[in-house]
């Protein structure tokens, strides 16, 4: 949709059949060079990003704020009345960014996550297992998709397992583009809530896992107790959405690219495994909403000055569609070195927990093709429901066979 001025309406819609490409209107955008003007829902104009290397300078740039209260900020959707947008230090600039994320890093370390290897094949082979001995077709997305990464997450944080249909159904409110803003409020305030009482729990008998940590943290006096319910909501919230949609997306992908899906299914090197992933996180980019800033000084950048106050949306998937960086970009190509994506972002703010996605997700692909070389969808393309509503790209079910 185009505004009177000739301005066009952000975020674009996907062109029909073409489920895994960004919308055209953006790629054409991207075409004709990295920096233009989008409207959102409340009238403001930012501007759209689409260059790779423009996004990365912007990402990196101490100008740029990440604080959804600084004006300008352009807010994906409505707030309710008194609300501030965001939750936990990825909502923050530095030097409190940094001081509450390094908290939380140590869990994260490719070392730490290389050793949990064994329980996430554990968990993988367990969910599989259950799947094919339950009824045909299954919905992939219910049955390993979604429990991997919950079950994973609620080991690390020492959440109970047993609670995942509510925060689940929490989260899905919160990334929802077309949730009330009285509904996302009230989601938070429920996730805020439950995770201040395990908080609370892990203070009073404090366990191996993170949020133990932090409630050590809150003892100590280095932390509050609010801060630290941000903190287990955004990992909580994080842990498990991303990786799952990004589990059913990919395999689907990968149904759309038997050749790509065979070279993956055959492959005994663990880096080729790695490398696959990786292209996958480029060639979907399920962060299809754009990484939101807003300029504190005046930047010139790409020819342009953009002026203090002004919204900055970075387009992550047209950036890892830019030919510059990726040639034939809309190509999936597994065998491609797509390790510089900015699938996880870049800069400060970049994804906590990418090392426990990749891992993640090396495991769950390798398992599902390997174990069941059969596997095909149940459907058709124009039968999946994709998630065109959602912060988060990905696809509500995924009906499988084998």
């Amino acid at each position: 949709m185009t505004g009177s001025a000739g301005v066009s309406e952000y975020p674009m819609t996907r062109a029909a059949g073409c489920p895994f490409d960004p919308p055209p209107e953006l790629r054409d955008r991207g075409g004709q060079g990295p920096m233009s003007r989008v409207r959102l829902w409340n009238g403001s104009e930012p501007w759209l990003v689409t260059g790779y290397a423009e996004q990365r300078a912007l990402l990196a740039d101490p100008r740029v704020s990440s604080e959804p209260h600084r004006p300008g900020y352009p807010l994906p959707a409505p707030l309710s009345p008194g609300r501030r947008a965001g939750v936990g230090f990825i909502s923050m600039d530095n030097p409190e960014h940094a001081r509450l994320r390094r908290m939380v890093t140590a869990p994260f370390t490719i070392k730490r996550i290389e050793a949990l290897r064994p329980a996430v094949q554990r968990i993988v082979d367990d969910r599989i297992d259950e799947m094919l001995a339950g009824p045909k077709p299954a919905d992939l997305v219910e049955a390993v998709a979604l429990p991997v990464p919950s079950l994973v997450i609620c080991e690390l944080l020492g959440v109970p397992y047993a609670d995942h249909d509510f925060f689940q159904a929490s989260s899905r409110v919160l990334i929802n583009r077309a949730s009330a803003p009285e509904q996302r409020a009230e989601a938070q305030d429920a996730l805020l809530g439950y995770l201040d009482e395990l908080v609370g729990a892990k203070i009073g008998s404090p366990g191996e896992d993170l949020l133990s940590g932090l409630g050590e943290r809150v003892r100590a006096g280095e932390l509050t107790r609010a801060d630290a319910a941000q903190i287990g909501v955004l990992l909580l919230v994080a842990g498990h959405e991303t990786t799952a949609n990004m589990i059913a997306l990919g395999t689907l992908a990968l149904f759309e690219h038997p050749e790509q899906l065979a070279l993956l299914r055959d492959a005994e090197d663990p880096k080729v495994v790695a490398g696959a992933v990786e292209e996958l996180l480029r060639y979907l980019s399920i962060v299809h909403n754009g990484r939101r800033r807003v300029a504190l000084e005046d930047i010139e950048i790409a020819g342009r000055t953009v002026r203090a106050g002004e919204g900055l949306i970075m387009a992550n998937d047209i950036g890892n569609r830019d030919p510059e960086v990726f040639a034939d970009p809309d190509r999936l190509d597994l065998t491609r070195d797509a390790r510089h994506h900015v699938a996880f972002g870049f800069g400060v703010h970049q994804c906590l927990g990418q090392p426990l996605a990749r891992m993640e997700l090396q495991v769950a692909y390798r398992a599902l093709l390997r174990r069941i070389p059969t596997l095909a969808p149940a459907v058709e393309l124009d039968q999946v429901p994709f998630k065109h509503d959602g912060f988060v790209y990905g696809v509500y079910e995924l009906p499988v066979t084998w």
